[in-house]
């Protein structure tokens, strides 16, 4: 029995749609159309063959086929394979109501699950296109196998923060030359992501935006910049196409990269953007949102102008139920269609604001989230900032452990120790996990993603090489990019041949990473870091889409040695279980092991010099109780000197039969800076402990 249409509108059989779900679903004979708008007055539907300027066909939403504010129909024997769509959408044009309906433009379907017009990189698009961005449709024929999300434990992960396009762009990638800077060329080098030994990658936006709504030009070379980085959605369901080896396969490649990622046990955390919107302030362009409902999507001041907290120009309204399903929708979708393990929020503060604003104190986004079943086993992942100088780390809503946190306080908290400032009290809390952030909020060790350098600001090697950012080529005139960097140049700005300080630039850089895999929480690592990548004091490289952000691999020839670190760094971390815990240190022996579970020490064993002054400390953890005493590990002892003097650590006494073994000492040469975990050699003096001057020593006690 064939499909009953119940209208025609010239040669286009039309029948009644589904409301749900809202964007373009193939249904049997044709194809369900559904759009949402609050305000509007009238909706078309626009069609075009793939790649056509101009439409084939216009079909109006017929005044039988609104259910609510939705508008849906069914057409029928369209072939969606060839088929791009947009809508007109009418209604009054009064910015200062907040309505900015034009119906003279075509509008870019906010569900729409692929988009056309930036297949290719950096190809000029087609001049005076009144539809750039072109809504596709999507068939769910992917064979993922026997493929789910792989759950791997929150206090186990090791987190790799990368950009699909850096990571393999370069030449001397190795990559495939047709897959350099794509999906596909990131499968190819999942055995260096292997050996390096990380279990997830979060991958900065790929949600499809436009690389070339950039209008500066850098003033150094006269060479164009771009939207690199992608914090800048146009469509919040669909992958970035300039991202795919083959142009239009955008789909099928992200899929198969995450089903390859997890065969090898490796996660797939999105860097997603729900804060704002590539439509901009009130001089910005109208793609989506703006020509659909204005009013519903954004937030507006009395006199409809946008509010600007993610410091973009305008602020998604994300605590309006509509705009709050839109996001749950999205979130879902992405889990289901594409088996992501977990989301990173860019300015996920603004996620807990109301509509006029102001911060929420029971966020309804933020808590539908936490407690949605189809989200129940991904991480939840909260940068607890905003541009708006809302900063909610320790603070945001944990809705019983459900979000963790970027931890801002650990990245300068650590920058300062690094370079001789820091407050060791702050130190030991930081090193624990930051009770005094989370415990007090229900949180768990977990709750905080510890890192010292992300995309956002220096990289690990330009930490230690400039005191002040260098981004003129930014066409900005070095004023964007943060100021306070907590960075230290080790006594030369920028490129020096001195031996002296180029040895103490890698002995920080070991100090760093050394730290980071010995703390308590969630760590995470910059791409590039771990072969001592530089952007050349860039702190806000997002715009360059060159040489200065891609990963030179030429590099881990020349700096085979701190690969080599970081590296063993990371599989000690993974052997150590006891470096992994959940439940925090309560520094007693609660189990009567004859130890605490963490002990803390000075130059003297068992007393730690808490000064303001102070640049030492050292702490050892009993691995009795590890993993709340379910797991077995050894004693752990770390000393940290970051004096610019030597210093001995008298050693903590081990029981009886138990001997030190070195792990790290950041101040000897490679290859006895470290070990592989399991075979560290017997320490000579098991009394005490020569930490020289900015250095870390690690031993193990077995």
């Amino acid at each position: 029995m064939g499909v009953r249409y119940t209208y025609t509108y010239g040669s286009f059989q039309l029948c009644h749609g589904k409301a749900f779900p809202f964007g373009a679903s193939v249904v049997p004979g044709g194809v369900n159309f559904s759009i949402y708008s609050n305000h509007a007055t009238a909706a078309t539907l626009v069609l075009y063959h793939k790649g056509s300027p101009e439409p084939f066909a216009e079909i109006p939403f017929l005044r039988e086929f609104r259910l609510g504010n939705v508008v849906s129909m069914v057409v029928l024997d369209l072939d969606y394979e060839d088929l791009e769509y947009g809508y007109r959408i009418d209604g009054p044009d009064s910015p200062r109501e907040g309505h900015r309906f034009d119906f003279s433009r075509v509008l870019l379907d906010p569900y729409a699950q692929a988009i056309g017009g930036r297949e290719v990189w950096g190809a000029t698009p087609r001049s005076n296109d009144i539809y750039p961005y072109r809504a596709q449709i999507v068939t769910e024929d992917f064979n993922w196998e026997d493929d789910r999300p792989l759950e791997i434990p929150t206090e186990d992960l090791v987190i790799y923060e990368m950009h699909v396009r850096g990571f393999t762009r370069h030449a001397s990638s190795g990559v495939s030359p047709d897959k350099r800077g794509t999906y596909a060329g990131l499968i190819e080098k999942i055995p260096y992501l292997k050996e390096l030994g990380v279990n997830c990658v979060e991958l900065m936006p790929i949600f499809e935006f436009d690389e070339l709504d950039n209008p500066r030009q850098n003033p150094l070379t006269g060479e164009r910049l771009f939207n690199y980085w992608g914090y800048s959605t146009i469509g919040f369901y669909a992958p970035k196409a300039g991202y795919a080896a083959v142009p239009g396969q955008q789909v099928n490649e992200l899929k198969t990269l995450i089903k390859t990622l997890h065969h090898h046990g490796i996660e797939v955390i999105l860097d997603v953007v729900f804060n704002h919107t590539a439509e901009g302030n009130e001089q910005g362009r109208t793609i989506s949102f703006r020509g659909l409902d204005n009013k519903t999507y954004y937030m507006l001041d009395p006199d409809g102008n946008y509010y600007n907290f993610s410091g973009c120009g305008n602020t998604l309204n994300c605590n309006h139920p509509v705009v709050r399903n839109f996001v749950l929708d999205c979130l879902r979708y992405w889990a289901s269609e594409y088996h992501i393990d977990g989301f990173r929020f860019d300015l996920a503060s603004i996620l807990g604001r109301a509509p006029n604003g102001e911060p929420l104190v029971n966020p309804p986004l933020l808590e539908i989230l936490a407690y949605d079943p189809v989200l129940a086993k991904c991480k939840l992942i909260a940068e607890a900032w905003d541009a708006g100088g809302l900063y909610q780390v320790g603070s945001f809503p944990r809705y019983h452990q459900r979000w963790e946190e970027w931890n801002g306080k650990y990245r300068d908290a650590m920058r300062r120790f690094l370079k001789g400032d820091g407050d060791v009290k702050e130190i030991a809390l930081r090193l624990q996990g930051s009770p005094d952030l989370y415990a007090k909020s229900g949180g768990t060790v977990d709750s905080s993603v510890n890192f010292i350098t992300a995309h956002d600001g220096f990289t690990l090697a330009d930490l230690f090489a400039y005191n002040q950012k260098h981004n003129e080529a930014n066409g900005e005139d070095n004023r964007d990019g943060a100021n306070d960097n907590e960075s230290w140049n080790c006594g030369v700005e920028g490129v020096t041949a001195d031996p002296d300080i180029l040895n103490l630039r890698q002995r920080q850089m070991r100090n760093a990473i050394a730290l980071l895999m010995i703390s308590q929480g969630i760590p995470m690592i910059l791409m590039g870091d771990e072969m001592g990548r530089s952007q050349q004091g860039n702190n806000n490289t997002y715009c360059h889409d060159s040489e200065l952000n891609w990963v030179n691999w030429n590099l881990l020839k020349s700096n085979l040695s701190f690969f080599r670190f970081v590296k063993n760094c990371i599989a000690f971390r993974h052997a150590h279980p006891m470096l992994r815990n959940l439940q925090f240190f309560a520094g007693a022996d609660y189990m009567g092991f004859g130890y605490p579970d963490i002990s803390w020490h000075g130059v003297e064993a068992g007393k730690p010099d808490w000064a303001d002054y102070s640049r030492t400390l050292a702490f050892m953890l009993c691995g009795k109780y590890a993993k709340g005493g379910t797991e077995h590990d050894d004693f752990l002892y770390v000393a940290m000197n970051m004096h610019w003097e030597p210093h001995t650590f008298e050693l903590p006494k081990l029981p009886i039969g138990f001997k030190w073994h070195t792990f790290v000492n950041t101040f000897a040469k490679s290859p006895q800076d470290i070990y592989e975990p399991g075979t560290e050699p017997a320490s000579v003096n098991q009394r005490q402990v020569l930490v020289g001057e900015r250095s870390i020593v690690v031993l193990v006690g077995r």
